[in-house]
């Protein structure tokens, strides 16, 4: 199963909420995307479903991890210029599920950022990379995401109990899909997202030759994608919610 191709993005953009399961996942898929979108004057905003209390790979004690990588995210939000940072309470990293109360919780975030679109991971697995995109935490808030979306934060006679007024996200990209076919040129962001993730310090400092290998793969997806020799590229999947 894969994806319908991408529709143009809308020209009227003005706010956007990004919505992942872990810090650190905005930033491998789209911070040279985020980067652009602050540059041309959008309001963007972070919302974490989870501080990502299951990652790290040396002995740092468990109970400091979550602190960590929640001040991770904001040095790394401050790299592409993203100032609002959220994270969601209750949920832990590697047990996240599209359950009722998620999709509860991101109707109300929904109703109050009010954003026109919704960057995401994809609800999609993709067996050519079992690895990272595929982690069910991001199926898991793919999925909980769409729900969210629609029907539940449209709906005003959705979740009434919040008090807040029901909102149409018109817009979502999907995030670490199968064939994605929108291409961002984040050439001239690379810096800044290179700079992001490095302020990932609990997740990225073992990695060596991490800018070669982001170099690399954003190179193969630019090419990959038609555009000219040299450029960098991250892509998505663009639908339409309307």
């Amino acid at each position: 199963m894969s994806f319908a191709p991408s529709a143009d993005p809308l020209p009227d953009v003005q706010r956007v909420l990004c919505v992942f399961a872990h810090p650190d996942d905005v930033d491998f898929g789209s911070a040279g995307t985020v980067a652009s979108w602050v540059d041309a004057g959008l309001e963007v905003s972070y919302l974490l479903v989870t501080r990502g209390d299951a990652g790290g790979f040396d002995d740092t004690p468990r109970e400091q991890m979550p602190l960590l990588r929640e001040a991770e995210q904001r040095a790394a939000a401050a790299a592409v210029g993203v100032k609002d940072v959220e994270f969601l309470e209750g949920y832990r990293d590697g047990s996240v599920t599209p359950s009722l109360e998620l999709r509860r919780d991101l109707t109300a975030a929904i109703r109050r950022y009010r954003p026109d679109r919704l960057l995401t991971s994809a609800p999609l697995r993709r067996w050519d990379r079992i690895a990272g995109p595929s982690h069910p935490d991001h199926l898991a808030v793919g999925e909980a995401v769409t729900c969210a979306v629609y029907p539940d934060a449209r709906n005003p006679f959705a979740h009434m109990d919040l008090g807040l007024p029901a909102w149409t996200v018109r817009e979502i990209w999907y995030s670490g899909g199968p064939s994605p076919d929108h291409p961002v040129d984040v050439t001239e962001t690379f810096g800044r997202k290179l700079a992001a993730l490095r302020e990932h310090v609990s997740q990225t400092s073992h990695m060596t030759g991490l800018e070669e290998m982001l170099r690399q793969r954003l190179s193969d997806v630019a090419g990959a994608l038609g555009l000219p020799a040299g450029r960098l590229a991250e892509a998505f999947t663009v639908i339409r919610t309307e």
